[in-house]
Order: structure tokens, then sequence, then C-alpha cells
């Protein structure tokens, strides 16, 4: 569960596109989104894209304040494009 000092990274995979939220669930708002629609990933969805994805992510949620985040993997494997997401977060400076 995601509070306003430690939000909840959400990951969501689709067959066209990969989402990333960053959510306050005490107040139940989306504090900063990230998409491949917003992207421009031109349909590839591979771990590059994901490990882009993650750090465009990061910076902006860096860029709002939020440092620690509870990871949440949406109910995948955490292993290829969700790991890299993961990875991508932390190497830019969120605590997962």
């Amino acid at each position: 569960m995601g509070t306003p000092d430690r939000p909840r990274m959400c990951v969501r995979i689709t067959h066209r596109h990969i989402y990333v939220q960053f959510i306050d669930d005490m107040k139940a708002i989306s504090l900063v989104a990230a998409s491949t629609l917003q992207q421009g990933a031109s349909g590839k969805l591979n771990v590059a894209t994901a490990q882009m994805l993650g750090k465009k992510a990061a910076e902006a949620a860096l860029a709002k304040g939020i440092r620690q985040v509870v990871f949440d993997r949406g109910g995948h494997q955490y292993n290829g494009r969700v790991k890299a997401i993961a990875d991508a977060a932390r190497a830019s400076g969120i605590k997962l």
C-alpha cells in the first residue's frame, strides 16, 4: 500500500503498452505516470524499451520529490521487462 511518504510504483504491461504509475493509496491519487504511449516506443515492447521507461518514470518521480517507493509488479513475474523497469528506477536513484 502506497503512502504519501512511500508511494506505490505500479507496473502494468499489456500487449500494446507498458505503464508505470506512482500512486498514493491513502488519497487515491496518481502522483506521477509514464507510459510507452508518451515515450513513442513505436510498438517495440522489449527489455530496452522497459529500461528507457523505468528511467523516464524515475526521473519524473524524483522531480516530484519521490525517493522511496513500494514496488508493485502488477501480478507479473519479476523478470524480463518488469525487472528492467525496477533496475532502471534503482539506477536513477529510486529506492525500491
